[in-house]
């Protein structure tokens, strides 16, 4: 199955980058473009979209507003907020934003979002019964279940400082416990608030609510210090350390 995508975004090379982006994924077809969003509103309620990727500071209707049209329109594509901008977000999770991406575009990131739409729309397709009603109805729920004491525990994805791999095992960190999860970290990604959750590390997801510190340790690379009982340091790669300094503007 290919996604049928229109890239909205009112300067042309960022258009350009973001088509150069998509066209490594073979399951995205880049349908159309738009420089604005009346014009994007009008495609959109012409063609049969999969996706739209749309920025948010536009001129006129903005990508926010743009969004919340949608939500009115018989058939709704899914939206993947592409922006350099991190304050919107949990606006744009407001008008049921699939992903919100920063820019500069990373190719794993937009991965991940083109997985979300594509497991989306996998279930959209199938045929709804008893048993998968649930299943197609987009609910987000903010609870992990992780084991404690030879218990299944619901932690609330506020209550995580981080997550992290050890040998083979991946653990969630509150305040005070480590607990064992069946995720991996990608799905754990996928799964937890992206507003919220930045990977810092090939080991570690952040909950960035969490952080108290942020020290330089060597070449490039930084420490967190999270707000839990031990003070824990977390490491920042060097190329995460790129990204989040973007994020934070720091």
């Amino acid at each position: 199955m290919k996604l049928k995508a229109l890239i909205v975004d009112d300067e042309y090379p960022a258009r350009q980058e973001l088509r150069y982006a998509l066209s490594k994924f073979d399951n995205v077809e880049i349908v159309g473009e738009a420089a604005n969003a009346q014009e994007a509103l009008a495609l959109i309620k012409a063609l049969d979209y999969s996706v739209l990727f749309l920025d948010i500071a536009m001129p006129g209707m903005n990508g926010l507003e743009l969004g919340a049209a949608i939500q009115e329109l018989p058939r709704q594509p899914a939206v993947i907020f592409v922006t350099a901008y991190d304050e919107y977000a949990v606006k744009a999770f407001e008008v049921n934003a699939v992903d919100y991406i920063l820019k500069p575009i990373d190719e794993e990131r937009l991965r991940r979002a083109i997985g979300k739409v594509m497991r989306a729309a996998g279930r959209e397709a199938a045929p709804a019964s008893e048993d998968t009603v649930a299943d197609i109805t987009p609910v987000r729920i903010d609870r992990l279940p992780a084991e404690k004491d030879g218990k299944t525990v619901l932690v609330t994805e506020a209550d995580i400082v981080y997550a992290f791999t050890e040998g083979d095992a991946v653990y969630l960190k509150t305040y005070a416990d480590k607990l064992l999860t069946r995720f991996t970290l990608k799905e754990l990604e996928v799964r937890l608030n992206p507003a919220i959750f930045f990977r810092t590390h090939r080991c570690y997801v952040v909950n960035l609510h969490k952080v108290k510190e942020i020290i330089p340790f060597f070449n490039g690379t930084y420490t967190l210090v999270v707000d839990d009982k031990e003070q824990s340091e977390v490491p920042l790669s060097r190329a995460q350390a790129k990204k989040l300094r973007r994020l934070l503007g720091f």
